[in-house]
């Protein structure tokens, strides 16, 4: 079989990126043809992928992102696949798998009437229509079931055309036998005594997922316990306005802000809490990965993964409309009790012991490979 990846960028690092990479390659294993059309490819390309940079510019994303769509349609209509598999929003998809928002509802909850008006959400509404309405033929690979509803008022899709994967978090996320050495090893090479405490933010788009809120937080701490905790943000985004504020609050020693690494599993073993205080989150994969590895999770409910992080008692949800007051507070209750921290972590590693978290990308191909084979709905 002949399949057609489609996506607006590739990095290492992005959530996106990773799902895309894992879903075509368990696809490949079982011996079909992947040709991916892209933009832009950052990182090692797997043997046997036909990467097919497409030649689309303009002054604007969403300009060349119309441009990337109508070459991506000529190209196919001379080389035609079985399968067009869409990890952005756009027309001809026959599968489409919903990492991101529901674009319509941000627009009308988040932005003015006026944004309505401009080219840039003509073009994203326009393009997510063509997906989700009723007359269109894309089937839906959903990764978390709190989007739905929002897709389903906004463009009526029928019910049937959802489908809800489980989570797919890698196996090397999960914490090995030896994790408290690596953790040792770990806090030594970044200097971190034993009465130190280390908070984790990790994810491309820092303002998405509320690092702003991390940096008040921390400085919000009690003057004894913000003495001895550091923050560490990992994403390929823009730290410059970050640091910027965490000079004006006197914290310019007390957080780094890195880029996206391959070692991730050894800051997940090395810290003493994650922090995702999103404004928005179709998922939060993160937070599993940090579920998994045992380390304990302070997270906004409005995280499409949330749910697994009260299930499983690994940690606390701050609840909507967020407060930052309540975060602040939350934030420096676990990191005075390191008993509490203690427990969530025992109880992460026990639920990630049963739960499948771990399935979504063989689910998705399976899809992929045999339309009529729906993936269970484990949400």
């Amino acid at each position: 079989m002949r399949l057609a990846f489609c996506l607006y960028k590739y990095f290492p690092f992005g959530g996106l990126q990773r799902d895309f990479l894992r879903i075509a390659l368990a696809c490949q294993s079982r011996g079909h043809d992947i040709r991916v059309y892209t933009l832009e490819w950052r990182g090692d390309l797997p043997a046997g992928f036909d990467l097919v940079r497409v030649p689309a510019r303009a002054w604007w994303n969403h300009c060349r992102y119309r441009k990337f769509s109508a070459w991506v349609e000529a190209d196919l209509a001379h080389r035609p696949v079985d399968r067009v598999i869409g990890f952005n929003k756009m027309p001809g998809l026959d599968i489409y798998y919903a990492a991101d928002s529901c674009y319509e509802e941000m627009a009308r909850s988040l932005r003015k009437p006026l944004y309505r008006l401009g080219g840039r959400y003509q073009h994203f509404a326009a393009w997510e229509r063509a997906v989700f309405a009723p007359e269109s033929r894309s089937e839906i690979l959903m990764i978390s079931g709190i989007q739905q509803p929002f897709f389903m008022r906004h463009y009526g899709t029928q019910a049937e055309r959802f489908h809800l994967l489980p989570p797919g978090i890698s196996p090397d996320r999960r914490a090995p036998p030896d994790a408290p050495a690596i953790r040792a090893a770990f806090r030594a090479e970044f200097g971190l005594g034993d009465g130190d405490l280390l908070l984790l933010q990790i994810g491309s788009g820092f303002k998405t997922k509320g690092l702003d809120r991390s940096i008040q937080a921390l400085a919000a701490l009690p003057e004894a316990l913000r003495a001895r905790t550091r923050l560490i943000a990992l994403g390929d985004d823009n730290p410059r306005p970050f640091l910027r504020q965490a000079r004006a609050l006197g914290l310019g020693e007390r957080v780094a802000i890195l880029q996206g690494r391959e070692d991730v599993p050894r800051f997940l073993l090395g810290g003493d809490l994650l922090v995702h205080p999103a404004y928005s989150e179709n998922t939060g994969t993160v937070l599993l990965e940090a579920l998994v590895a045992g380390l304990p999770v302070l997270a906004t409910d409005v995280c499409g993964y949330a749910h697994y992080i009260a299930k499983a008692g690994a940690g606390r949800l701050v609840a909507t409309p967020f407060a930052q007051k309540e975060f602040d507070a939350a934030l420096a209750a676990l990191l005075a009790d390191p008993e509490a921290r203690a427990c969530c972590s025992r109880r992460a590693l026990a639920f990630a012991g049963q739960a499948d978290l771990y399935s979504l990308h063989e689910r998705a191909a399976d899809f992929i490979l045999n339309h009529e084979g729906k993936p269970p709905e484990n949400a």
